[in-house]
């Protein structure tokens, strides 16, 4: 070992030492069938809690694309008797926060409150009023639908979201993935298709809650059991199907821009894989480190033909993507295409080498507690722990499972998860 790789390795040592300390995380479920994670913490009077449901957008059947989206935009615009003005009053006044969204396996609503019971009470019952009988009100249904087309085309007017829709479809061939909200599918939806949509999947059965902060484990069971009994009673929805691998192909598509956008990716990895170790450490030598990645000192470094190009791997409840992206000079496209390919074979075949492997356990390991460092962070990672059912451990373990990754296990995890034979590519104003 030399010196260099010594340091970085005592390095590393220390800052596991330090980032071996996850929260204190709960677990129970409710008599409504709801799973629900907490963490007390009593250093600031304030309570985080995020409610999820599988009602993320691959929920949306065939034809009616966009109502996962527009059910969730619509879900605080009403209840009990309030419209979104009063609601928002009431949360103002309050002092609370409620946000959310939607993304492809999950709709979340996300409160913050203060502790103070008079403050809390008022944020968790308005809250359990949105959750258990939101009245979708109509006009609020025509102006966010139109909110959303408008959203929409002007999205597919950037090369950018073109490309991003276009390597989905690409990837996801016949999967819920890869099926997108339209300008058709928007503008054919009713009122009705939301209500129905809500009925079917905001299932207490189908929901997990995460809360964090300033109550005691006894008012978190009252909370959860008060929040969640209010959510509709309908059957858990199912698991999503397991997506097909897409033959390896590349798709072109025109466009005015200046600059072309190239994505490569193909569907590699689930939520709670035990190969997400390797493929995390792995990533950040190949596309995730920044500077220091391969792609970025080939690509950008070595031949100037891209200002960033970067690589992830996205685990969902089905085979999520990898995927490589840049943008580069028209008259580059062949020459990034291939340089990024060579790149990519290079690294299948030949996995990090040890002075990658020990500065990316060093990035990663270091930084951990930095996704750790507020209520709001842990919040964030004890919902998705939550959703996707992950140990009650994960965090304590994360920087432990980092550390004993080693390359071959590196090079197995990406042969088994990255078989080239089904990437795909689409190019964006490469003409």
């Amino acid at each position: 070992m030399t010196p260099r790789q010594l340091l970085l390795t005592v390095c590393l040592f220390l800052c596991a030492q330090l980032a071996h300390s996850g929260p204190r995380i709960e677990r129970w479920q409710t008599s409504a069938g709801t799973r629900v994670l907490f963490v007390e913490d009593h250093s600031l009077p304030i309570i985080d809690l995020q409610i999820d449901v599988a009602a993320g957008a691959a929920r949306d059947a065939a034809g009616k694309e966009g109502v996962a989206g527009l059910t969730r935009s619509l879900i605080d615009l009403g209840a009990d008797g309030l419209d979104e003005t009063q609601i928002a009053n009431r949360l103002a006044d309050i002092g609370a926060r409620l946000s959310g969204g939607v993304d492809l396996d999950r709709a979340s609503l996300t409160l913050r409150t203060l502790s103070m019971v008079d403050k809390r009470t008022s944020a968790f019952e308005l809250l359990r009023a949105i959750i258990a009988g939101p009245t979708f009100p109509a006009a609020a249904f025509e102006r966010e639908k139109a909110r959303s087309l408008a959203a929409l085309k002007e999205a597919l007017t950037r090369p950018d979201a073109i490309a991003s829709k276009a390597l989905w479809a690409t990837m996801y061939p016949a999967h819920p993935y890869g099926r997108q909200a339209t300008p058709e599918s928007l503008t054919a939806l009713r009122r009705d298709d939301v209500l129905a949509f809500h009925a079917a999947h905001y299932a207490a059965r189908s929901a997990t809650i995460a809360i964090v902060g300033d109550l005691s484990r006894a008012e978190a069971e009252t909370l959860a059991e008060r929040l969640s009994g209010g959510l509709p009673v309908a059957a858990a929805v199912g698991e999503l199907p397991q997506p097909q691998l897409p033959a390896a192909g590349e798709e072109r598509i025109a466009h005015p821009a200046a600059q072309a956008h190239l994505l490569i990716g193909m569907p590699a990895l689930k939520r709670g894989d035990p190969d997400f170790f390797p493929l995390a450490v792995g990533n950040y030598s190949l596309g995730g480190g920044g500077f220091v990645s391969r792609l970025v000192k080939e690509v950008r470094d070595k031949r100037g033909l891209a200002y960033s190009v970067h690589s992830y791997f996205l685990p969902l409840q089905q085979l999520g993507p990898f995927q490589i992206g840049l943008q580069t000079h028209k008259g580059q496209v062949a020459e990034a295409l291939q340089v990024t390919r060579a790149v990519l074979d290079e690294f299948l075949a030949q996995g990090p080498s040890e002075a990658e492997l020990l500065a990316a356990k060093q990035n990663l390991v270091g930084s951990f507690p930095l996704r750790l460092d507020s209520n709001r962070k842990i919040l964030e990672n004890v919902a998705m722990i939550a959703f996707y059912d992950l140990p009650l451990d994960y965090l304590d373990r994360y920087p432990e499972n980092i550390e004993r990754v080693t390359t071959a296990e590196i090079q197995a995890a990406f042969a088994r998860r990255l078989p080239v034979t089904h990437l795909v590519s689409v190019v964006v104003a490469g003409d």
